[in-house]
């Protein structure tokens, strides 16, 4: 799940899910307060203006200081909720005063303009309003006229147009996320078959190309992949071929020299200590060169598609005992080979890989060393310092050597690789693991 979450499209689709919703969210507030102050300045400028102007209008009749008389007079004219204020008296109509925040009225000594406050502090918002009324020579006169509107409806409006809005962008977040998913899908497709065809050419199918039509930047990856692999391709095929080739230019000369090295062998006893050793050095190295040709050869019969497999029904214990046996293995290796588990293999490549497998186990690990065949599996176990961590996940590759001080060992490194080739041939696998006590684990598992 967490990978998921990682990768490359879901991250584009929240990224567009995420900027679609971020600008319908902005445009919907920038519409709901734009809204907003427009009907509530509609609904406060409505209430008012008709107010100033009604004041204004009366304010030449009014004597200053006024008498409580004048004060409810000019109440009485304002009509609606107001009140009128002089000092300590005030009319005995209209509003009540503890409406009036204490700021405001304080802010109304000395002020010459309209004063206004909205306030939310009852159930529906509301606007108190006061005007202040002027001498001729613009001083303030000191009488005040306060009056309250409610803001009801309108503020019912704007929620409504609120719940309108968050209602869009809803439905917008279903339509991003769509379009987002169509973009990714159109994106992503040349990406994926990218990873797909490099995965196929980091397996060894070096002939694996993509289509790269059209002009933008992933059909020139495209590009640029195909003449990779092409490069790579010929490069790997060359390569081989020179292996090959010089494998088998070799393999005459080395067969002579094996049948004079046996003679050698032969006759070091009665040759000088100092040629009798060196009779015998020639002869070793000739065998590990031959044998290096030999893996060398088979190596590149696998890489050119030529080894095929000869299919029969055997018994896989008795397969092992004789693989153990021609080797002179059988007083050296602990067996555990029950009968009756049979399985449809090439008996000769089996023969290959459990040699590679128990003559690594014998060379790099400690006694004892153990076989076990069960149903699909054979297992070589040793009780060796087993195989560093870092060397386990190139163990299978070609000239691989876990140890650095084995780089002249008697192996050619390739007999793990040869062994995982033959399981690979019959469909199966080699697994390499260190156990919990110690040494190393080689499980062979194939599709009997």
């Amino acid at each position: 799940m967490r990978t998921f979450f990682l990768g490359l499209k879901p991250r584009l689709m929240a990224a567009f899910a995420l900027l679609t919703l971020l600008g319908a969210v902005a445009a919907a507030g920038a519409s709901y307060a734009t809204a907003r102050n427009l009907l509530l300045e509609d609904a406060q400028n409505g209430f008012m203006n008709p107010l100033v102007e009604d004041a204004r209008n009366y304010a030449p009749r009014l004597t200053v200081p006024p008498s409580q008389e004048d004060l409810d007079d000019f109440a009485i004219y304002l009509r609606g909720s107001s009140v009128v204020i002089y000092q300590n008296m005030r009319s005995r109509n209209g509003l009540d005063i503890s409406f009036v925040p204490a700021e405001l009225r304080e802010a109304m000594k000395t002020s010459k303009t309209v004063l206004w406050q909205r306030n939310t502090d009852r159930a529906e918002p509301y606007v108190v309003i006061g005007i202040p009324l002027l001498r001729p020579d613009g001083s303030p006169t000191g009488v005040e006229v306060w009056a309250r509107t409610s803001l009801g409806g309108p503020q019912r409006a704007i929620d409504s147009f609120a719940v309108a809005a968050w209602v869009g962008v809803s439905l917008v977040l279903p339509l991003a996320l769509g379009l987002a998913l169509f973009t990714a899908r159109g994106v992503l497709r040349p990406v994926r078959r990218l990873g797909a065809a490099a995965r196929a050419l980091g397996a060894g199918k070096l002939d694996t190309r993509v289509d790269a039509r059209g002009a933008d930047e992933l059909s020139e990856l495209a590009r640029t992949f195909n003449q990779a692999a092409e490069q790579l391709e010929a490069t790997q095929a060359a390569s081989r071929r020179f292996v090959a080739d010089v494998s088998h230019e070799l393999r005459t000369p080395l067969t002579a020299m094996s049948a004079v090295t046996a003679v050698l062998d032969e006759d070091a006893a009665s040759l000088p200590e100092d040629t009798a050793v060196a009779a015998r050095l020639v002869s070793s190295e000739t065998r590990k060169l031959t044998r290096l040709v030999n893996d060398l050869m088979e190596i590149s019969r696998f890489d050119e598609g030529r080894n095929l497999l000869e299919l029969d029904d055997w018994d896989i214990g008795t397969a092992v005992r004789d693989c153990l046996a021609s080797r002179g293995w059988t007083a050296s290796v602990e067996a555990d080979l029950p009968s009756g588990v049979t399985g449809r293999v090439d008996r000769r490549r089996l023969d290959v890989i459990v040699a590679n497998l128990v003559g690594n186990a014998l060379k790099h690990g400690r006694a004892p060393v153990r076989v076990t065949v069960r149903p699909g599996v054979i297992e070589v176990a040793d009780s060796g310092p087993g195989v560093p961590a870092d060397a386990l996940p190139h163990i299978f590759d070609r000239f691989y050597k876990a140890d650095t001080a084995r780089a002249r060992s008697e192996g050619s490194g390739l007999g793990l690789a040869i062994a995982w080739e033959n399981a690979r041939l019959h469909g199966g696998t080699i697994e390499a693991a260190n156990g919990p006590s110690g040494g190393a684990i080689f499980t062979l598992r194939l599709p009997w």
